[in-house]
């Protein structure tokens, strides 16, 4: 055999590419979920450890899933190349390797909650495809190799006999026609692009153009914002393509312990009477002084109605939530039953639902970070006992019930930042949802703790700006804050991790004052 090894690495490669292509438009054309590839991902995501998951999270924040579908294609190129290499010994070697990638896919795309048989198909359109190009490769390689034992290379130092770059032309060919499915795929895939089409036409009366409170704002320039824009949102999410979903294909299922089984429709929920609040919410793995947290006008369906008309029976106290894309989180019953605004959101700042944050319907509860209650693409709930469900982060060592914790955070002045010395004004934001912020406290260089002006909001379920003027001489300082929440409770100054149910301690910032 005197064909190179790295052009059989070349034609596995080459194949590997050809099937990827043929998956990715075949997911397309059915109109599946997710391609493989996606899918795998997702399989990742579903089976690493919770702590692993964080780090990622703080190490790349928003890169996290585009990093790892790169790493899931480094790992099928290199498989890849390796069936290249195992096909030049025997053709079947080279089939084994893509058959093992094969029924890896397989399982990633069968262990999505929902999946059918029909999203097997791009999977095993993948797999023919891997299987013929290797045959073909394999083929005009060998027949290329015995073409240059009759007739070698000619001319010093060639390296590549025709027959040789008449293969390698070929392999072009494949990737380039790969490059073409791709294309193809990404214009047949536009499922999105109609819901969002979808989404622009929908007209939700009752939701209501958000105003914000005058006097929710204390004027100080370079404060984060009262109102959080949609685009400025945080987004926090296992899915590594956001499920799309017409409003007329949605629907809400709430079983378990109840009298009666509900089944509502997304126009069947906007016929009901809306609910609109303002509400904060924020990730557990937000971190002191994280931005990892946002506060918009909700409008909605309060939950408390609808299990009213299930009925729910006695001993239950949770609500296991499930997303469009199998997540899960367990919600305390309380919490959904309550006086609080826990809704069945449609619109966020007066629009429909961003497509990212949810739509066409998701759930917002106050008092509760995201895991245990902020159920995006929400269609089924099953009203349970704590004892008798699992969640996916509850599943990874995170707390069963989590409450947010009393934060505050300094925004200005930022740290590492230069100010004038003498009198200078220090502001920022600070939350304790659902129970409310009574007073804010800042210290500089370890003195004594002075008060906050705080901002007037219309509800405890928001943050609230706070604004201080402190007296500061020339040079390095260390600013501190704390919070006050309306029941007492004072924000403590012990750090501990996000892990696992949410960071605590004061936020700081170093800033050189300018004589």
């Amino acid at each position: 055999m005197t064909t190179p090894r790295r052009h059989w690495a070349l034609g596995g490669l080459v194949t590997g590419v050809a099937g990827l292509a043929t998956s990715y438009l075949a997911a397309a054309f059915l109109g599946v979920g997710e391609s493989p590839v996606v899918a795998v991902a997702q399989w990742v995501i579903r089976l690493t450890p919770g702590s692993l998951v964080e780090g990622a999270i703080g190490l790349l924040g928003t890169l996290d899933k585009p990093v790892l579908i790169v790493g899931v294609l480094v790992v099928v190129g290199a498989a890849s190349a390796l069936a290249g290499l195992q096909a030049r010994r025997a053709g079947w070697r080279g089939l084994a390797v893509f058959a093992v990638l094969t029924v890896l896919g397989a399982v990633a795309v069968s262990s999505r909650v929902g999946a059918s048989p029909v999203d097997l198909v791009p999977v095993l359109a993948g797999f023919a495809t891997w299987w013929g190009v290797l045959s073909w490769v394999s083929a005009a390689l060998r027949r290329s190799a015995e073409a240059d034992a009759v007739t070698p290379a000619r001319g010093r130092g060639a390296v590549t006999s025709p027959s040789r770059r008449g293969v390698l032309l070929q392999m072009g060919a494949v990737v380039a026609g790969s490059a073409a499915l791709g294309a193809v795929g990404r214009f047949v895939g536009r499922g999105r692009r109609r819901v969002e089409a979808t989404r622009e036409l929908v007209r939700l009366e009752g939701v209501s153009t958000p105003r914000v409170p005058r006097d929710a704002k204390v004027g100080l320039a370079g404060i984060t914002p009262w109102q959080t824009p949609a685009s400025e949102f945080y987004l926090i999410h296992t899915a590594i393509v956001a499920p799309t979903i017409a409003p007329t294909e949605w629907s809400l299922r709430i079983h378990g312990m109840v009298d009666r089984e509900v089944v509502v429709t997304y126009r069947e929920l906007l016929d009901r009477q809306l609910t609109e609040a303002w509400v904060t919410i924020n990730c557990v793995s937000n971190p002191v002084g994280g931005d990892l947290i946002g506060n918009a006008w909700w409008s909605g369906v309060r939950v408390a109605e609808l299990l009213a008309q299930a009925g729910v029976q006695a001993g239950a106290d949770a609500v296991l939530q499930t997303s469009q894309d199998g997540w899960t989180c367990g919600t305390p019953l309380a919490a959904l039953t309550d006086d609080r605004d826990a809704l069945l959101a449609v619109a966020m700042n007066g629009d429909a639902l961003p497509i990212d944050h949810g739509f066409p319907v998701r759930t917002i509860v106050p008092g509760l970070y995201g895991f245990v209650s902020a159920c995006k693409w929400v269609v089924d709930m099953e009203v349970s006992r704590f004892a008798d469900i699992s969640a996916y982060w509850t599943e990874r060592g995170w707390a069963e019930q989590a409450p947010v914790k009393i934060s505050s955070r300094i925004d200005v002045p930022r740290s590492g930042a230069h100010v004038p010395a003498g009198q200078v004004q220090v502001g920022g934001v600070a939350w304790a949802q659902h129970t409310g912020i009574s007073a804010v406290q800042v210290a500089v260089d370890g003195g004594s703790w002075q008060p906050a002006v705080l901002g007037a909001v219309p509800t405890d379920d928001s943050w609230v700006q706070w604004l201080a003027s402190l007296e500061v001489a020339p040079g390095r300082h260390l600013l501190r804050v704390r919070a006050v929440a309306k029941d007492g409770t004072v924000q403590t100054g012990v750090v501990r991790d996000v892990i696992p149910d949410g960071a605590t301690g004061w936020h700081q910032v170093e800033f050189t004052a300018d004589a």
